[in-house]
């Protein structure tokens, strides 16, 4: 017979729940429940991917094309983690919505990037360098730092948090995890929107000049929401990627 063990939840209310005994397995069942939810939803966008990439000009993907999607897999996979654990732990509402939709929208956009990737017979992630595929990156927000004569990519591309953020981000809770989630999640948008507005202008294939624009009008968008959300619990962006 269950043990079970009487608690108070955040709002005051008085609850049953299974034993601690118990409590390891419930968790393991809704991760499991989550990470099948979240491969389901990079399958769907991985065949949308393959599905939109139609006509014998597309089997191939140019230098910004593959370049673009290796790249901006990467840049999105940190956008949900951090969606991700805000969507898990925030209690404010407006938080949950803006990181739940941040989300969704970024795993459908890597499971497409992927498909196209697998279509060109081309690796999954980049193996060196990011952003080679861009030309004369030096002048750009975030790359006066880790450019030079004779230097090709970056090693980091703006607006990625540090271990360190993405620790502090982790151990926060309340109103400072909402904080410190928008301040990251802002300057993450404004560091990738540069990446999808050049593939917008260079990329050779139809469908991801698409999708980069879809991603600059969107995350516009959305940087402007989270910067009022920010503003309206008295905080302040971090810098803008330089």
């Amino acid at each position: 017979m269950e043990q079970t063990s009487t608690e108070t939840d955040p709002g005051g209310m008085t609850q049953t729940s299974p034993d601690v005994a118990t409590q390891p397995q419930a968790r393991w069942i809704r991760w499991f429940v989550r990470a099948g939810a979240l491969l389901a939803v990079l399958l769907l966008g991985a065949a949308l991917g393959m599905f939109l990439t139609g006509g014998s000009a597309q089997l191939k993907g140019g230098a910004v094309d593959v370049g673009f999607a290796q790249d901006m897999s990467v840049h999105h996979r940190q956008a949900v983690l951090m969606a991700g654990l805000a969507r898990d732990r925030s209690t404010d509402p407006a938080i949950r919505l803006i990181a739940f939709d941040i989300e969704t929208n970024q795993l459908q956009q890597i499971g497409q990037m992927q498909g196209w990737l697998s279509l060109w017979n081309a690796a999954p992630l980049p193996t060196g360098r990011y952003m080679t595929w861009m030309a004369d990156i030096s002048s750009m927000p975030g790359m006066a730092h880790d450019t030079g004569p004779g230097t090709a990519g970056v090693a980091t591309m703006p607006g990625m948090a540090s271990t360190a953020d993405l620790q502090q981000l982790q151990a926060a809770s309340g109103g400072p995890l909402d904080v410190l989630f928008l301040q990251l999640m802002l300057r993450h948008h404004q560091g990738g929107t540069p990446m999808a507005q050049y593939a917008a202008g260079h990329a050779e294939s139809a469908q991801v000049r698409n999708l980069a624009e879809k991603i600059v009008v969107s995350q516009g968008a959305e940087s402007d929401y989270l910067a009022q959300l920010i503003a309206q619990r008295g905080a302040q962006p971090l810098p803008a990627p330089r």
